[in-house]
């Protein structure tokens, strides 16, 4: 046999290829599709159809309408006499639904799906009715695929009567409104399957019916009424269905009810939500969404003869979450920046000198997701502080996580880091506020990052670590990652397992390189530790293939100089080097030119004098030229406003301007909003002669 596709014809059509394209998809699946997709059923696939105890169709009524169906029967009821046709009985088909108007018209398209609830084995094919009898349907194959298991929710079947036998109730029942019973079966649903089509006009072989999978968490279809709400994962990127809905904005859904048999079959109009719609942004694992504005349903009662007892959730399902969440997530969306509480649900000994903090918020909200590598600002009251002090430390989980978790090292004269070490237990509650920052990673960027700690600068390189990992399951693609770690010895290194066993799970697409400046004993190389004294430019080019990379640098200061001015001797260029540093850490760069101005420095000078205001104390203090800070300044007075970094990088001492300009001695990294200026590194501005400040 031969592929369908031949020559310049493609496999997909005008809306698959949008879809394609819109995702960054559009070549790589041009080139897979010719190779996978067939006009035939491979012997593999004719011996899997014929062992399916039911198979999902998708057709087209008369009134042009879809559904969606299944067909149900015993191992041997759907046979394929040769690779280009399926048969089954002309009366597998139950009264009343749809699916008899396409079965019993030759040259009508049908969608099927192959899927096997046990095994997660599924295949698509997709296909015309060649002869309709009154003992036999023939089916003829015009594109033949394989799917991945993803989202597929394990179950065990159970017959309870034979397939031939009718369930002694009315079958049919049409309805125009959704009422309790298919409310209820929707609400818990983690499965359903969709049926899509556009009409057969320039090429019927790539257009017709398609039918398809979804699954998800109980409470992943969201229901308003008659409109439902469904998310759309990351999947195998032809984008049958989407592409169908872009071209002809209807589909249709079956729910099975697999402890009664009962299916629901609905049929409705859709709207695409794409990937910047609010609803989309709060729901875990979403790239799109679309909605369904239910026209028409109809029950079959007892239509399937089996029941299909849970297993297992799909590993894929798990990592994506449902719309309760969702509405949760767009409450907290709107305290991002106030204080919330925080229970301290767990602590781990990651190290000799550092300890990890797991936090829930206390009240049971939910936590906002966020960019690995991103900070939490928090609050706390030692016992031997006469006030509330404010730091900020990275983020060591997993952006999406059921917790935020902070590894702490614990520092000599740190009141903070001592206090959360000797005296916070958990059950205890702190303040926090959500996580924010700029220095992040984007793990969907196809250029390989090099990830470079010291120290406890390893807290963001275990988030970004974890997140690349993760996404890759749920998006199939892990962005390569080059980890190296250097600490002092053995016993101060943290998450030394977690990062072997990430290297391990992802079969090297993240690796990781530990040096230890004194080794111990009982430290054995290349097993315990890669290399000792310090990283630098050597080190790279040994271990680094000849690529483009994006590095991160995390560590104190004269490590992160170092890096820097070692990587600057590779010719690395600086927007490819981000890094991070709270307190006065910071490193001088070497910029390359530029041909704008940057707007946050468009005025270099400070006032020679100035008059500062603070609107909330009702106080004013004369500046002159050199002197110290907003933040400085305000403190010299007894104030005492919320700050963490002093360089500009938490953006925790935001405050509104009212009247005047301000300029920064240094770069801010964080995000300044419209009116407002981070007082720890600002000062008047040239020409400003009162600045005043809500404080």
């Amino acid at each position: 046999m031969t592929s369908l596709i031949t020559g310049t014809e493609s496999p997909f059509h005008e809306g698959e290829k949008f879809m394609q394209t819109k995702a960054g998809k559009r070549d790589a699946m041009e080139n897979f599709g010719r190779r996978v997709i067939r006009s035939f059923l491979p012997e593999q696939h004719r011996e899997f159809y014929q062992s399916l105890p039911f198979v999902v169709v998708g057709s087209v009524d008369n009134s042009g309408d879809t559904w969606a169906s299944i067909l149900p029967g015993r191992a041997g009821f759907l046979q394929s006499p040769t690779p280009t046709t399926i048969t089954f009985e002309s009366q597998i088909a139950l009264d009343g639904d749809p699916i008899n108007e396409s079965l019993s018209r030759p040259g009508a398209a049908l969608g099927l799906l192959g899927i096997t609830l046990d095994s997660r084995r599924r295949n698509r094919v997709n296909v015309r009715v060649s002869e309709a009898s009154n003992d036999l349907i023939e089916l003829r194959v015009d594109q033949a695929f394989g799917n991945c298991p993803q989202y597929i929710q394990t179950r065990e079947l159970t017959y309870v009567r034979e397939p031939e036998q009718r369930a002694e109730v009315p079958l049919s029942t049409d309805f125009t409104q959704l009422d309790d019973n298919a409310a209820r079966l929707i609400d818990n649903a983690d499965t359903f399957f969709v049926s899509s089509f556009i009409a057969q006009k320039d090429n019927p072989i790539i257009e017709g019916v398609d039918v398809s999978h979804r699954g998800g968490m109980p409470g992943f279809v969201k229901r308003q009424g008659n409109v439902l709400t469904i998310p759309d994962y990351a999947g195998n990127f032809h984008f049958n269905t989407l592409g169908n809905f872009l071209l002809n904005p209807k589909a249709g859904l079956v729910f099975a009810d697999f402890e009664t048999g009962d299916l629901l079959m609905l049929s409705g109009s859709i709207e695409i939500l794409w990937e910047d719609h609010p609803d989309v942004l709060s729901f875990k694992g979403a790239e799109r969404a679309w909605r369904l504005t239910i026209n028409k349903g109809k029950w079959l009662k007892k239509a399937l003869p089996f029941t299909a007892d849970f297993n297992a959730y799909s590993p894929n399902s798990k990592i994506t979450g449902t719309w309760s969440e969702a509405a949760d997530r767009l409450e907290a969306q709107s305290l991002r920046n106030t204080w919330q509480s925080m229970r301290v649900v767990k602590i781990e000994q990651e190290s000799s000198v550092i300890k990890s903090f797991y936090f829930e918020h206390a009240n049971g909200k939910a936590l906002l997701p966020f960019n690995a590598g991103q900070h939490l600002t928090i609050q706390v009251k030692p016992s031997n502080s006469e006030k509330s002090l404010i730091r900020t430390y990275t983020v060591s989980s997993a952006p999406n996580d059921d917790h935020y978790r902070l590894s702490i090292k614990k520092e000599g004269q740190g009141v903070v880091s001592s206090f959360m070490h000797d005296q916070l237990k958990v059950g205890d509650v702190i303040n926090a506020k959500y996580p924010k920052g700029d220095f992040y990673i984007d793990v969907a960027e196809k250029r390989p990052a090099v990830l470079i700690a010291g120290g406890i600068g390893v807290t963001p390189m275990m988030s970004m670590a974890l997140h690349a990992a993760k996404e890759g399951l749920r998006a199939r693609y892990i962005r390569p990652l080059n980890i190296f770690y250097a600490a002092q010895t053995s016993e101060q290194r943290a998450f030394y397992q977690q990062f072997k066993a990430l290297e391990s799970a992802t079969e090297g697409a993240i690796r990781f390189y530990s040096f230890l400046s004194r080794p111990g004993a009982q430290d054995k190389p290349g097993k315990d530790f890669n290399g000792t004294g310090h990283i630098n430019a050597d080190v790279f080019r040994q271990v680094l293939a000849l690529d483009d990379y994006d590095f991160y640098l995390c560590g104190p200061a004269s490590f992160m100089q170092s890096l820097y001015d070692e990587l600057k001797t590779l010719g690395i260029r600086d927007k490819r080097i981000h890094a991070e540093a709270f307190g006065p850490a910071t490193i001088k760069r070497t910029l390359e030119a530029v041909s704008q101005v940057d707007p946050v420095q468009e005025s270099i000078e400070e006032a020679d004098e100035a008059v500062i205001k603070f609107k909330g104390s009702d106080f004013e203090q004369r500046w002159n030229k050199g002197e110290g800070s907003i933040l400085e300044v305000a403190e010299s007075h007894g104030l005492e406003p919320e700050f963490s970094c002093r360089n500009g990088v938490c953006g925790t001492c935001s405050v509104s301007i009212k009247s005047g300009k301000v300029v920064y001695r240094n770069k801010p990294t964080a995000h300044i909003e419209t009116g407002k200026a981070l007082i720890c590194c600002a000062v008047p501005a040239q020409g400003t002669t009162t600045l005043e400040v809500e404080l």
